[in-house]
């Protein structure tokens, strides 16, 4: 999945906390919100608004990052749970798909036809 598709899928299923998401999908949006907070961090700095502009981003791009770890944790066999816990997002975020469909769906890397989002 590339940077604008795994954005757009992020984004598209922001609220959506069932199914799986490719490693590649929650790198991305990941780093996708981290360059976001940067920048809205030096408008802020810019502008004179800080912190306005950084808490905006910061808690607008929440959900959708949660989103799509809770997904990646789902992917690899876990509980979204395990999102709370930091070391688990990196530990579970780099580790492979559960080959097949698991308890929370098909796996996201058969088709792309099975991956509904």
């Amino acid at each position: 999945m590339s940077f604008p598709d795994a954005v757009r899928s992020g984004l598209q299923n922001y609220v959506n906390f069932s199914g799986r998401a490719r490693r590649s999908e929650f790198w991305w949006l990941y780093l996708f919100w981290i360059i976001a907070i940067v920048v809205a961090s030096i408008l802020d700095g810019i502008i004179g608004t800080y912190p306005l502009l950084y808490a905006v981003t910061v808690l607008g791009l929440l959900l959708p990052v949660l989103g799509a770890g809770v997904r990646r944790m789902h992917d690899t066999g876990h509980a979204g749970w395990w999102v709370i816990i930091p070391i688990a997002n990196i530990i579970f975020g780099v580790t492979d798909s559960t080959p097949g469909d698991n308890q929370y769906g098909p796996n996201p890397k058969a088709t792309p036809a099975a991956y509904s989002g």
